[in-house]
This record gives C-alpha cells, sequence and structure tokens, in this order.
C-alpha cells in the first residue's frame, strides 16, 4: 500500500506535529506550574535519580520538543528528545501493567513516544521550519576540473 499522497500527507504531518507539540508544551507548563521543586518531589518519590536535575531537565525537554515539534524546527532532535523523556516517564511512573493512564498505565506516554519516533523518521512535511530553511540552502555542483587539471 502507498502512502499518502504529498499534500496530503504534509497536511497529516502537520496536525500531528501541532497536537504532539501542544500536548507536549500543556505538560510541561503543567509541571512550571508545580514549580521545580513540586516536580522534584514526585519525582524524588518515583525513584528518579537527581530529581531536582531531572525535574528541570524534563520541563525544558517538554516545553521545548513541544514548541520544535510545533513549528517543525529541528524535527528529529526534538522528536528523539521527547522519546527518550517518554521513556523515562515510563520506566519510573507507568511501568505496571495496567495500560489506561488512568490506572497509572503507559498508554499516554506510549502514544506521545510513538508520534515523536514517527515524526522524527519521517520528518515534519512541506508545512515546516525544518522545510523552509532547507529549501533555502543553495546547493552548488561540483566543480569540473578540465582535461588538462585546470
Amino acid at each position: 500500500m502507498r502512502p499518502l499522497p504529498a499534500p496530503y500527507s504534509d497536511v497529516a504531518l502537520l496536525l500531528g506535529r501541532i497536537v504532539l507539540g501542544a500536548v507536549l508544551i500543556a505538560h510541561g507548563v503543567q509541571k512550571l506550574g508545580n514549580g521545580v521543586g513540586g516536580v522534584a518531589q514526585g519525582f524524588g518519590g518515583m525513584g528518579v535519580p537527581l530529581p531536582t536535575g531531572s525535574a528541570l531537565v524534563a520541563i525544558v525537554v517538554e516545553l521545548g520538543s513541544g514548541l520544535l515539534l510545533l513549528a517543525g524546527a529541528a524535527t528529529t532532535v526534538a522528536g528523539l528528545a521527547a522519546v527518550a523523556m517518554m521513556v523515562g516517564a515510563w520506566f519510573f511512573a507507568h511501568l505496571t501493567p495496567a495500560v489506561f493512564v488512568s490506572d497509572g498505565g503507559w498508554e499516554l506516554v506510549g502514544v506521545i513516544a510513538a508520534g515523536a519516533l514517527l515524526l522524527a523518521a519521517s520528518g515534519p512535511g512541506r508545512f515546516s521550519v525544518d522545510h523552509l530553511l532547507a529549501s533555502r540552502t543553495v546547493r552548488r555542483p561540483p566543480e569540473r576540473v578540465g582535461a588538462h587539471g585546470a
């Protein structure tokens, strides 16, 4: 089966980036609202190492990767950073047989990680900062060496 044609896949990637970016930003803002100390206290209770540093990293990664994914900028790096954060969240907070987040399960971190991984692998699409920057890069053809080495 073939993927969607380019105009449709670009719109799908844009919508996916908007939703995923908004969710990550919302989680980062929620952590900011709790304060680094509050997040660190919660992380410490879950056994997260270096809870204050981990809280700062979580806030920066969630806000930063959310904003970058929303814009489609540094998409591969932002997507992989979000995946790493969700793997950590799964390991420390959602490593249970439960699926549903309401039961402490892994569904939310799994979906965020899967979406971020897909964006990292596929790229952001045409409606993105990454595409805009790539299209402005001027590529010069290699210089040809003449028959006499000139």
